[in-house]
């Protein structure tokens, strides 16, 4: 029986939650732990090597999916927006995770909880669309609810950090990247009525290419390689976080072609606001006064979205000429 459009929501919505609260514990254990025995210990730097396993998973996994349980006919879009897309959502991924080299967890998901800003300007310029004064004050509410829920005090910081670094920069860049995906998808949307596992396929499949010249010719790959042979037990972390975004990223692309990148980024927003909330209820942590604020404004900002304004559906509409 076919889901109506609320359903299909949730439906995509917790996906999404489920896969990327697992991803982003084992991402932030891979990224900033350490391998091997006490005073022989190595960190994990092969950043692009990951992102490259990472992408030939997701191109393994559509493409098993479209051949046996998701058929979804054929695929016209153009190769333009496919590999132009790969790009940027690849340059997204690769600032992102390195960025982690330099900033902690936290501060990382502070930066990439203004998402939506991004894909709603460059919506706007680059993908045709047209979005009402108050949907950009809902979506802000959100962005600043989940910024100051993470935000750490002066007292709770610790080792230094600078405010802006190297790090933040990286996570500008990913910030601009991922506008410049969501206008670009939008199009494909608009104008081919690209299909989510087609979209998934193709993307992947452009940034193994480009990242795969990338990873040999700088020889990182097989650097990556020694290293997991030196390190068996990172194997495990690698297979189950590959498989995590994998399922993810095809309930994100469910989410882009029947909804649109607006409502999927306040999702995975959303997301990363409930993976450090669910851990505070599971570990018996407290909330700072600051926080339930911060809850609030979160809740006040999607609640508000939904009821009016034609909610996360309306706003994936592209813009009538």
């Amino acid at each position: 029986m076919e889901l109506n459009k609320n359903t299909k929501l949730i439906f995509y919505a917790v996906g999404i939650f489920v896969c990327y609260f697992y991803y982003a514990i084992i991402q932030e254990r891979i990224t900033r732990g350490k391998y091997g025995k006490p005073g022989e210990e190595e960190k994990f730097t092969y950043m692009l090597s990951l992102v490259f396993v990472q992408c030939v998973v997701n191109y393994i996994y559509a493409n098993i999916l479209l051949r046996t349980v998701m058929p979804q006919g054929e695929n016209s879009t153009k190769s333009f927006y496919y590999w132009s897309s790969a790009l940027t959502y690849l340059l997204a991924m690769v600032c992102t995770n390195m960025a982690l080299q330099w900033v902690n967890y936290p501060t990382q998901v502070i930066g990439k909880s203004g998402k939506p800003i991004p894909v709603m300007i460059l919506g706007v310029l680059l993908g045709n669309k047209s979005y009402p004064a108050r949907k950009y004050f809902f979506v802000l509410l959100v962005v600043i609810g989940v910024a100051l829920f993470m935000y750490k005090d002066g007292k709770q910081a610790s080792g230094g950090e600078s405010i802006i670094g190297f790090g933040e920069i990286l996570l500008l860049l990913s910030l601009i990247m991922d506008g410049l995906t969501g206008a670009i998808q939008e199009r494909m949307r608009a104008e081919y009525k690209t299909k989510s596992l087609h979209m998934m396929s193709s993307m992947n499949k452009w940034s193994v290419i480009f990242l795969g010249i990338t990873v040999i010719y700088t020889g990182e790959f097989f650097e990556f390689i020694l290293f997991v042979d030196r390190h068996r037990s990172l194997l495990w972390e690698l297979v189950s976080f590959s498989l995590a975004s994998a399922q993810g990223q095809m309930f994100i692309f469910l989410m882009i072609e029947h909804f649109g990148p607006l409502p999927c980024s306040i999702v995975t927003t959303t997301r990363k606001f409930f993976t450090v909330l669910s851990s505070i209820i599971f570990f018996g942590n407290s909330l700072l006064p600051r926080q339930w604020l911060a809850t609030i404004i979160v809740f006040s900002g999607l609640f508000l979205d939904i009821f009016h304004g034609k909610g996360l559906k309306g706003s994936s509409k592209p813009q009538k000429s």
